[in-house]
């Protein structure tokens, strides 16, 4: 038996094993040598996962460095400055002298700011809490509202798609322009809403809606803004509900459970993130409501932290508004952050 080495790829010669094989045939004997390909060492394995590791951040950079560079200098960037001009006595020149925490203190002693944020954490509170609870209603209702129909374990409501666009019609606007139309329905003079309780009888219920008590200008306020923003919720949860597979309804309905015991042991449960995701939007926009307030409420009125920090920056207190926006801002992630810790339940997966 004859057994042959050859040199191995790249002129390095790796440890083989000569395997023969003797044929007998016509009283000659044939070798065969086979040549095995070089071992992979450990070290080598660990070297290729690194250079593969390498690779896939070098691909996921490649891809996110232009999106991250624009956010660096649109989005943190402002916010970064913002925060220095917070302790400086900037207005609006081209110096601004560091001040320290004289804007803050002012602030902590600021009634007319105190009476703006007290009014903008109310908004805050109730306004996303009624938006979601109108949304997932109606959502429900147009996804799971109707009757039970042949071979269907839910079904909506009949037109539920036209309801869908007619609900979503506000979305469309401008809030600009929905706060002008309802300023319309909300005067005392020749308001709708008025028109309307005299119409039917009821004058003693016709009120000064938006320049009276503070009271009511801010409930009034609450309801423009929840009426601006169900219709959006309305489409992003029936979204949601209709992902849910049939075949869970289907094993409630055997089950003997009924439309309320469906909704807050199967639908609800199936679409809390998206529930929790809205619910921090909600609580964003509640927290601004600058232009509904700026345009459609009196000053005298009603007037929450945005518009309060938007006349310090009219009057050329710029330094002491930007303050202002530094506090909103860490309201806003206390918020996002309490939503997330309040609302935080195990995922379901189906």
């Amino acid at each position: 038996m004859k057994t042959e080495t050859r040199p191995a790829t790249g002129g390095q010669t790796s440890g083989k094993r000569a395997v023969g094989r003797t044929r007998a045939g016509g009283g000659a004997a044939f070798a065969l040598a086979v040549v095995l390909p070089p071992r992979f060492t450990p070290e080598r394995v660990r070297n290729d996962r690194r250079y593969r590791t390498l690779d896939k951040y070098r691909f996921i950079v490649g891809f996110l460095a232009l999106p991250l560079a624009f956010y660096a200098v649109f989005v943190i960037s402002p916010f970064l400055q913002a925060i220095y001009y917070s302790f400086t006595d900037w207005a609006g020149g081209a110096t601004a002298n560091f001040v320290g925490f004289d804007n803050y203190v002012k602030m902590w002693h600021d009634e007319r700011f105190w009476a703006s944020l007290q009014s903008s954490l109310l908004l805050l509170v109730v306004v996303p809490l009624v938006t979601l609870a109108l949304g997932i209603f109606f959502a429900y209702m147009i996804t799971a509202g109707g009757r039970h129909r042949r071979g269907q374990a839910v079904s909506g409501v009949a037109g539920s798609s036209l309801y869908k666009i007619v609900y979503f019609f506000p979305q469309v606007l401008s809030i600009a322009l929905i706060a002008v139309v309802w300023q319309q329905v909300y005067s005392s003079r020749s308001g709708l809403l008025n028109g309307l309780l005299g119409s039917v009888g009821l004058e003693g219920l016709e009120q000064r809606w938006l320049g009276g008590d503070y009271k009511l200008a801010l409930f009034s306020t609450m309801a423009v803004i929840a009426w601006s923003f169900v219709g959006f919720y309305v489409v992003l949860f029936s979204a949601a509900m209709g992902a849910i597979p049939k075949d869970i309804y289907e094993a409630a309905l055997l089950d003997g459970a009924g439309r309320a015991a469906t909704f807050f042991r199967v639908t609800l449960p199936l679409i809390w993130d998206t529930v929790r995701t809205g619910w921090i939007y909600m609580g964003i926009q509640a927290l601004d409501a600058f232009a509904v307030v700026l345009i459609m409420v009196p000053p005298h009125a009603l007037k929450v932290t945005p518009v309060y920090l938007y006349e310090r920056f009219r009057e050329g207190q710029f330094g002491y508004a930007t303050a202002i926006g530094v506090v909103l801002l860490v309201l806003s992630m206390v918020f996002t952050l309490i939503v997330m810790r309040v609302g935080r339940r195990d995922q379901i997966e189906y």
